[in-house]
């Protein structure tokens, strides 16, 4: 709330405007996931640009490509956090497509910044929030009663676990305390995710272990899919 109010008196007051570390909340499937760019310009015709600072150095006026997707794609998820506290307010301040990035100047102290256009990020993220199940969506599927209260016994609690599908990948082993037991779930119903989503979407419609054997032996199959 702090953030828009400090935005709409610097838009209202038509001038430059450097917002240090303004928080942002941004709706991730029904969870609000809270936000802090490094820095917003706020423009005197009323725009808003995100500041994205790096430590990485911009060599000839160039950085490496990787790191900038990288912040590019940062930059995007901030820049859409600012479009929500934007489509709040009468008439929206335009929130510009291209973020500045800000990074040492060949191998000094000296800073040096280029503007990056993340439109093409802005559209890709905007698919992947669309795509994602909402909270009260999962909530509603789940038998009526299901908890998830550690105080409860462990045998009620594995039951609330088991009555939530879950997709594994090797990657949730860095990021969720239940990727064991997904983990096991995968392997107990052969499933090829718990090889990895790259061999996954190499197998096509093969979503099974058995599927991918049979198919390999000649037993299973269409002779026509590639992935056969």
């Amino acid at each position: 709330a702090r953030t828009a109010l400090a935005l709409r008196e610097a838009t209202a007051a038509g001038g430059w405007t450097l917002l240090d570390h303004p928080m942002l909340v941004l709706d991730v499937a029904g969870t609000p996931a809270f936000l802090e760019p490094d820095a917003v310009v706020v423009h005197p015709d009323g725009g808003w640009t995100v500041v994205e600072i790096k430590s990485f150095p911009m060599i000839d006026g160039s950085a490496d490509a990787a790191k900038v997707g990288g912040a590019a794609r940062q930059s995007a998820v901030y820049a859409l956090a600012l479009e929500r506290v934007a489509a709040r307010m009468d008439p929206a301040p335009p929130v510009r497509h291209h973020v500045l990035l800000v990074c040492p100047k060949d191998f000094s102290n000296l800073p040096t910044a280029s503007a990056v256009d993340v439109r093409k990020q802005l559209s890709v993220t905007r698919r992947q929030l669309a795509r994602l199940t909402r909270v009260e969506d999962i909530a509603a599927e789940l038998p009526e009663g299901t908890t998830f209260d550690v105080r409860r016994p462990a045998a009620e609690l594995t039951a609330a676990v088991e009555s939530v599908p879950a997709t594994y990948a090797p990657e949730c082993l860095a990021a969720c305390e239940l990727a064991f037991h997904c983990r096991a779930r995968a392997r107990q119903a052969g499933e090829v995710t718990s090889l990895g989503r790259a061999i996954r979407g190499e197998l096509g419609g093969l979503t099974s272990i058995g599927d991918v054997l049979a198919a390999a032996r000649g037993e299973a199959g269409d002779p026509d899919d590639p992935a056969v």
